[in-house]
């Protein structure tokens, strides 16, 4: 093996030593020659890298105000932080401002007055009772009402109750007075005892304790066959009409005349009278099935009044009818009131209600709490 590290001219061994870790089976590859780097400057550049920059110096972020809080604050609420060469507070963002003392108002200090409004206004704001931007459907005042002599309807301690229900009275101890040529609302809750006054009034229901006058005849005491003819004296108009399907308009308000007792010419006289004041002059030959809900309504009512009484009662006349129908049946039912009939209107309407502005009963669990001149509808309880 010696003669295969020497060359043709005989060189020694000596100046052709190998490493001892080389390889002599690998060949030799020809490698680019690149220029010496310095290792200090190399340790220089990593060490630029991997350091972390340096912060800017604390006197251009602290300001003298901020200082002074500083040194006024808790030592737990603004805890020092270090910050690169210099140390500042960070204030606690869960800790409550510092006020001053002089800025709190006392929480035990008595408010001051508030000035007292004017009389009128009072009296003003307890007129409209919360209703303003309620636009009346009746333009004129209601006519003044004389509360003096015989009234129309006189309820003194009038108690009813049902025999299902022993225990819970549908009208309990109700004493009041309604006079001729006034315009009353009653209202309620669903259950309240509306259903059982209305009863009451034309003697389809008697009282258990207490005295009903109606017309100035005592209907607690009064005996059967003189029902009839209280009845002639009360007109009734029902939420659900009740006409008859197979007769006409005219023959529908025609029917309550015949059935009193009136002869022909009477009938063929006030029938299209009270027909043109209800606007239902051009529908008399129709019959129920061809009318609308409003125009059925004003069948009732004609039929009601056909006969000129003393008293009007009206159970949800607008139960069923779109508010703009509505409106019109409480117009005419105003116009009959200005003619000097009595008009007791059962309902729920709390808009009409609240924008004619008439006398309000409220009703609550049977017993009366409410009776109001220029009533609303809400606010039961408020006298």
């Amino acid at each position: 093996m010696a003669s295969h590290f020497r060359n043709s001219e005989g060189q020694g061994a000596e100046e052709l030593e190998l490493d001892a870790t080389a390889t002599p089976q690998t060949p030799e590859v020809e490698t680019a020659e690149h220029p010496a780097v310095d290792e200090d400057e190399l340790n220089a550049i990593f060490s630029s890298l991997t350091a972390e920059p340096a912060p800017e110096p604390v006197e251009t972020l602290v300001t003298e105000p901020v200082e002074e809080t500083v040194e006024e604050a808790e030592p737990m609420a603004n805890a020092p932080v270090e910050h690169g060469t210099g140390t500042i507070s960070v204030p606690d963002p869960l800790a409550e401002p510092v006020l001053d003392a002089a800025s709190v108002p006392d929480p035990l200090a008595e408010p001051a007055p508030m000035p007292e409004p004017a009389p009128e206004i009072i009296q003003e704001a307890v007129a409209r009772q919360d209703t303003a931007g309620v636009r009346p459907i009746i333009d004129e005042p209601a006519p003044v009402v004389s509360r003096e002599g015989t009234p129309t309807i006189s309820l003194r301690n009038v108690t009813v109750i049902y025999p299902a229900q022993p225990n819970k009275p549908a009208l309990d101890n109700v004493s009041l007075d309604i006079y001729p040529g006034e315009f009353v609302f009653l209202v309620g809750h669903s259950g309240s005892g509306k259903s059982t006054f209305i009863r009451l009034l034309n003697r389809e229901l008697r009282a258990t304790k207490g005295k009903v006058m109606v017309a100035g005849q005592d209907l607690t005491r009064m005996r059967n066959w003189k029902v009839p003819y209280l009845r002639r004296q009360i007109g009734c108009v029902f939420q659900d009409f009740k006409l008859l399907p197979d007769k006409t308009t005219y023959e529908n308000v025609a029917f309550a005349l015949e059935c009193i007792g009136k002869p022909k010419s009477v009938i063929n006289v006030q029938v299209p009278e009270v027909l043109r004041l209800v606007g239902l002059a051009e529908r008399m030959d129709a019959y129920p099935d061809q009318l609308s809900g409003g125009e059925q309504q004003r069948v009732s009512v004609a039929r009601a009044m056909v006969n000129r009484p003393p008293l009007l009662i009206c159970d949800e006349p607008t139960g069923n009818l779109d508010p703009a129908i509505s409106q019109g049946i409480m117009r005419l039912l105003d116009a009959i009131n200005r003619t000097g009939t009595t008009v007791v209107v059962a309902t729920h309407d709390q808009a009409m209600v609240d924008s004619m502005r008439r006398r309000v009963l409220a009703l609550e669990a049977g017993q009366l709490v409410r009776d109001q001149e220029r009533g609303g509808y809400g606010n039961y309880g408020v006298l």
